[in-house]
């Protein structure tokens, strides 16, 4: 019979080489995952000097109609992203943002985290909502902005299927904050603004009506262009880059 004896250095090679290779092979799944992982669209590459305004409504309305008057006092065009509930809610604010000439996008029905849904329930908050919508502005929406920023692939696979976008922002003027103040939100969004950003602002966010004249002032001094999130976005021929920067894929 014949007896091997294994010295304490050949241990420590035989768990070096298996540590290395459970890193190599963790590595190459979590490298593998982040190819495979869907974005939305957080904003969009151009050499146009243009920026979309968004906000979301989810509860409150006390200051809907103080935005509105805003924006027309500056001309600006803005894209207001609700839930289906506040539609139920707000009927009126819904009409009287249509009629100022805004776009009114999808929020998800009831606000919930999208990514805990199934399949079919994600649908129903998308189609509910769009429903509501375009039951008062004969306009179907063509965007969504996941409630809470949360998506998964699945919740970008189904968006895409109803022939909608998933829209994030880049920045994020943080309003809702309770230490935010007018100046703060003032200086966040006019320092971080670039050419196809998309700004995050709320609907009845305490210091958002103090803080949006200086701010669409600002942008349209250094020359920035007002659109629409859907007339910023590619709707072809684009990939969506790590950062969730769309970006043009030019044809050869």
């Amino acid at each position: 019979m014949k007896f091997f004896i294994i010295k304490k250095q050949h241990i420590m090679l035989a768990l070096c080489v298996i540590i290395t290779t459970a890193l190599i092979v963790t590595g190459s799944v979590s490298i593998f995952a982040n190819q495979n992982r869907k974005l939305p669209i957080y904003c969009v590459k151009t050499d146009k000097k243009q920026v979309a305004i968004s906000f979301d409504a989810a509860w409150g309305n006390d200051d809907t109609q103080t935005l509105i008057d805003i924006l027309k006092e500056y001309d600006v065009p803005a894209t207001f992203f609700v839930v289906g509930a506040w539609v139920d809610k707000y009927p009126e604010s819904v009409k009287a943002l249509h009629d100022a000439g805004h776009r009114i996008e999808n929020h998800s029905n009831t606000h919930p985290h999208m990514p805990q849904l199934s399949t079919e329930q994600m649908k129903n908050e998308l189609e509910s909502c769009n429903n509501k919508i375009k039951a008062i502005t004969g306009r179907c929406p063509t965007l969504l902005r996941v409630p809470y920023g949360d998506y998964d692939n699945a919740v970008l696979e189904t968006t895409e299927a109803l022939g909608m976008y998933t829209i994030q922002w880049d920045v994020d003027s943080l309003d809702w904050k309770d230490h935010a103040t007018a100046d703060s939100i003032c200086k966040r969004v006019t320092s971080k603004v670039k050419n196809g950003s998309i700004v995050l602002f709320h609907n009845d966010a305490e210091h958002t009506p103090e803080a949006l004249p200086n701010i669409l002032k600002c942008l349209k001094d250094d020359g920035y262009e007002f659109v629409f999130i859907e007339d910023l976005i590619y709707k072809e021929n684009y990939e969506i880059i790590h950062d969730g920067t769309q970006c043009k894929i030019e044809n050869n």
